[in-house]
């Protein structure tokens, strides 16, 4: 493998700094257009649901009952992405989607060590996105009776408007691109170096073995 002179690398990147620069500003322009008119906006809306004790007799909260709530926690989230539930969100908001394309726009979790499912609804449309997310908590606390027959689930907050996307951030897009900018630059310039076999100095034709007749000084504009 061909030995690589730090040096002689760090002087050919000096003298081609204006490349990489130029790639720096090439992808940074680029990145940050593309994140104002390339890139598609997409909104989030969250809306969480609680579970609670079931008890109709008033009596106090057991921690028997908040462990059984915090088990169903998961099997609760499973029904939320259900086709029993997300097909009736599609009817009754008249959505021209299909299951599968619902059930990718939505995504459930629980927030950890409490009794809280989130159900966070992305869309391009964040109208949409509010109104999904609000009405697959409103089916899903309806079914929950008849699935389980108790009615242990309630909305705790209800899905506001998105007021920004948040797959773009300009700022962002704009230094993600300037680093694979930089990236992009000393690694193209580097290949070139790399698989020069040009000869630019008395070092390289001493190292090939090959007689030096004579030199010609490098002319630099003002010197003697």
């Amino acid at each position: 493998m061909e030995t690589i002179d730090i040096k002689e690398l760090f002087d050919y990147f000096k003298s081609k700094i204006a490349v990489i620069i130029l790639f720096v500003v090439l992808a940074g322009i680029i990145g940050a257009l593309y994140g104002m008119f390339g890139q598609v906006p997409k909104y989030k809306s969250t809306t969480t649901i609680l579970l609670r004790s079931d008890n109709s007799q008033g009596a106090a909260l057991t921690y028997n009952d908040v462990s059984i709530n915090k088990n169903l926690v998961s099997t609760y989230s499973e029904i939320v992405k259900s086709k029993r539930v997300l097909n009736q969100v599609i009817d009754n908001l008249d959505l021209d989607y299909t299951y599968s394309n619902l059930s990718s726009m939505i995504n459930v979790s629980a927030v950890s060590d409490t009794e809280i499912i989130k159900i966070t609804v992305t869309d391009v449309d964040r109208k949409n996105a509010k109104k999904i997310a609000n009405e697959a908590a409103t089916v899903f606390v309806d079914e929950i009776p008849e699935l389980y027959n108790i009615s242990n689930v309630s909305v705790l907050d209800k899905a506001e408007l998105a007021s920004s996307p948040y797959n773009i951030s300009i700022i962002k897009q704009f230094i993600l691109s300037i680093m694979v900018g930089l990236v992009l630059g000393f690694g193209i310039i580097f290949l070139i170096y790399y698989f020069d076999r040009t000869v630019k100095t008395i070092e390289q034709v001493e190292k090939l073995g090959l007689p030096i007749i004579g030199t010609v000084q490098e002319y630099k504009k003002g010197s003697n």
